[in-house]
């Protein structure tokens, strides 16, 4: 229904804050003239006033390290280009180790950074009070220094960005608040505002801390929740050298900006506060809270004793402001998937250290539909209902800001907002001595305790050496390879599509084929234009136009979407979500068929259902679709059933299995299998920046059909891989996690991805991706915490190349 309205833009930006203006300055530079910025009081005047400003690059992945690099380059061009002094302080930062543990996690972090050529060095205790002088170097481990880094003004800063915004032809409106978003369909039209109506063709929220009131006048669910952050400035009685770097000592949980002749220093303690359950009153200005020194203290004593100087001085002001804070810590961007035209980009923690980037990137989102880079770690489609329930969402921002600078130890799990999705089995499941994880609100079992005294081991973790859980995990792996073992997978995300032409239409947006006869289990990969992995799943064809979509548990809003989005208008393709209802028992190993045969009068055998076949049968008493699949390389079946028949299922085959020592078995030990098998994860070794051919994945792609990605993978065959995706072996264990650098006669050449221990094989495997022309090279080197290991490329299978286990 059309509506009318008072003014039009092409693109609305709602939102005047460090990033908003930073995406309109971003949309300028990109050519587009037809941009209006609302901001319904200042420039500034949310929580950008009272940022502290530290501008801080390297973060765990490649892509969000380049994301803040990007923020830097702009930064270091802004003042010449606009004429406006943003006091940008490129002076470094310096990352402090007050223990081993701290000092294991600093040094991967480097590891990573040296990977992808980013400049970054490690200081002896001595090194870092040269550097910096005020710090007392006592119990200092070692000490990370980024000559990049540094700090800016943030009102200056937002102001830089609006100036040049305008000079590019942006519009940008203060004291206009919106109070109403116009749809029509999955398309937001217009909004309604204090000062009269204005369409669009795009609309971004960059509402900061009222970006989850603004996302629920669209139907937009966002995990973008809302805390109280504390910082105090010191007196001014200090004579500061203008080359004085920033400060961050984590195991003490502070930071530090040089001001003038004082220091501004803050931290993250545990117990802050949540705000308005994340809908902050639209009257709420430049206002902040009440100082609350019991929590001040928290990081000002620790503060204390690292830097002895703050017995001389006093605090001047103490600064206690809301700050937005998501439901994992990471900021949200991307477009919603509840509309086609609603871009989001909000809780930004760090957004003045991410303001450059984040707008090039939103930018870029916008204007050609890809930001650029893999920004799935960012994505507002990792976050799902689930997620943006008010109560909830306090708990996991409240965790998350409490834990930014906690060591983050490999394959930690959250504790807050637990338990809110369980299967049918948790009950049974968790009396056999599971150990449960979380994955988009689901628990879900990592390992089994033998004893309640192993379920202590989960806690045992560590950067160089063996997790507690290691021998735990070995044991299941033993399990699934050599008997029979049981997974729950209820929480994997499935969704029905069906209707009129539901067949051709996979087919234009999968790379394999799709048509065919029902009854059949197909791998696939969906591309984008240029040949990128968006998403890797697995369809059940299960009647003439009709298919069932299996994707991970928290890849299913992305994958979905991404589906839903190009349904051609007016067909009678559907697209509905069947997660909750069904459930998903996993039977694997050698003697699955065995186990299962003994309780069916169903033919079983390899004959009656092959691999990859989608079958009806009878388990006991209940019926299941039954899918000869497997992600560990062995025999195996996946159990569909609707829910409310999955405590009897999973009953009847533990009673069957017992005389085959059935186990259950969780996840960390399927991700050991599929290493050994060399077997891809989406959003690790593959993801939008990589390609099927090149990742090895031949057999997801059809190139005699048309599809979405097809003339970018024929030219990719046509011109050979720049680059491969390649298995790597190290003998016994060597303590990768992921991002480690990859040397060949002493030059940095790839990265790990996913990184293991391989129980069969007794090795350690690593994925990494290296340039096409030496990607035939055996002999390499992989570098983790200081030491060289030599890592041996071999062929990507390395459990069982030819498959017959898996086709037994």
């Amino acid at each position: 229904m059309a509506t009318s309205f008072d003014t039009h833009a092409r693109i609305v930006i709602i939102g005047g804050g460090a990033v908003g203006c930073s995406l309109a300055y971003h949309l300028g530079r990109r050519g587009e003239r037809d941009v209006l910025v609302l901001e319904k009081s200042e420039i500034t005047n949310g929580c950008t006033w009272h940022a502290a400003g530290l501008v801080g690059q390297l973060r765990g992945k490649r892509n969000l390290t380049r994301l803040m690099q990007n923020s830097v380059a702009v930064l270091d061009r802004l003042e010449a280009e606009t004429g406006r002094v943003i006091d940008w302080k490129k002076v470094g930062s310096l990352r402090l180790a007050s223990s081993p543990e701290r000092w294991s996690e600093i040094r991967r972090s480097m590891t990573l950074a040296k990977s992808f050529g980013f400049e970054c060095h490690a200081l002896s205790a001595k090194e870092a009070k040269d550097l910096f002088p005020y710090i007392n170097p006592e119990g200092v481990v070692g000490a990370a220094f980024i000559p990049s880094d540094g700090y800016v003004d943030p009102y200056a800063l937002t102001h830089a960005f609006a100036a040049a915004a305008r000079a590019s032809g942006v519009t940008i409106r203060e004291g206009v608040c919106v109070r109403e978003i116009v749809k029509d369909g999955r398309r937001v039209t217009g909004v309604v505002t204090d000062h009269g109506t204005i369409g669009c063709e795009i609309l971004v929220n960059c509402a900061g801390l009222w970006a989850k009131r603004i996302g629920d006048m669209a139907g937009v669910s966002l995990a973008a929740g809302v805390v109280e952050h504390q910082y105090f400035l010191t007196e001014k009685k200090l004579d500061l050298p203008k080359t004085l770097p920033t400060l961050r000592d984590p195991d003490k949980n502070f930071y530090l900006k040089p001001d003038v002749a004082a220091f501004a220093i803050g931290g993250w303690e545990d117990g802050t506060k949540s705000c308005w359950h994340a809908k902050p009153p639209f009257e709420f200005g430049r206002e902040l809270f009440p100082e609350n020194f019991e929590r001040l203290e928290l990081f000002a004593l620790p503060c204390a004793e690292r830097l002895p100087v703050l017995n001389e001085i006093g605090i001047q002001t103490v600064i206690n402001g809301p700050i937005p804070v998501s439901a994992d810590g990471e900021p949200i961007m991307g477009l919603a998937p509840e509309l086609d035209n609603f871009f989001v980009a909000c809780g930004f923690t760090a957004g003045i250290a991410a303001s450059g980037g984040a707008g090039e990137a939103m930018a870029n989102w916008i204007v050609d539909g890809d930001p650029g880079m893999d920004l799935w770690a960012f994505d507002v489609r990792r976050f799902g209902r689930p997620h943006s329930t008010g109560r909830y969402l306090d708990e996991r921002a409240i965790e998350a800001y409490g834990s930014y600078y906690k060591i983050h130890w490999p394959a930690e799990e959250s504790s807050a907002g637990r338990g809110l999705r369980r299967s049918p089995l948790h009950g049974a499941l968790e009396k056999n001595g599971a150990v449960f994880g979380s994955r988009f609100g689901w628990e879900r079992p990592l390992w089994f305790a033998r004893t309640e005294a192993d379920r202590a081991d989960e806690a045992r973790s560590s950067f160089e050496d063996k997790p507690g859980w290691f021998d735990h995990v070995g044991a299941e792996h033993r399990q699934i390879r050599n008997a029979v073992a049981l997974t729950d997978q209820t929480s994997f995300s499935k969704f029905e599509i069906e209707g009129a032409g539901t067949t051709a239409f996979l087919d234009s947006v999968c790379a394999n084929r799709i048509a065919g006869e029902p009854g059949r289990c197909i791998y696939t990969t969906l591309l984008n234009p240029k040949g990128g992995i968006e998403a890797e799943v697995t369809l059940l064809h299960l009647s003439p136009e009709r298919f069932l979509m299996i994707s991970g548990s928290a890849f299913g809003v992305r994958d979905s979407s991404w589906v839903r989005r190009h349904i051609p208008a007016g067909s009678r393709i559907t697209l509905r979500d069947a997660t909750s209802g069904t459930a998903v028992l996993n039977i694997m190993g050698p003697h699955a068929r065995a186990v299962l045969q003994s309780v069916s009068d169903d033919d079983l055998s390899n004959a009656a259902i092959p691999f990859l076949a989608v079958r009806d049968i009878e388990i006991g008493n209940v019926p299941v679709r039954a899918v000869r699949v497997g992600y560990v390389g062995e025999l195996g079946y996946e159990l569909h059933v609707p829910t409310e028949y999955a405590p009897a299922l999973y009953e009847t085959v533990r009673a069957a299995g017992a005389a085959w020592s059935i186990a259950d078995t969780g996840y960390r030990a399927i991700e050991t299998c599929r290493l050994e098998k060399g077997y891809v994860y989406w959003s690790s070794e593959i993801g939008p920046d990589y390609d099927p051919l090149s990742a090895g994945l031949e057999n997801t792609i059809d190139l005699t059909k048309d599809f979405i990605g097809r003339d970018a993978l024929a030219k990719i065959q046509s011109e050979g891989s720049k680059r491969i995706l390649c298995s790597f072996t190290v003998e016994g264990f060597a303590p990768f996690l992921g991002g480690e650098t990859i040397v060949r006669d002493g030059r940095v050449v790839g990265q790990t991805a996913s990184c293991g221990f391989g129980h069969t094989v007794g090795k350690t495997i690593a994925f990494g991706w290296l340039p096409g022309n030496i990607s035939a090279e055996t002999a390499f080197e992989i570098h983790a915490y200081d030491k060289s290991y030599a890592a041996t490329r071999v062929a990507r299978t390395i459990y069982d190349p030819d498959n017959a286990r898996l086709l037994a």
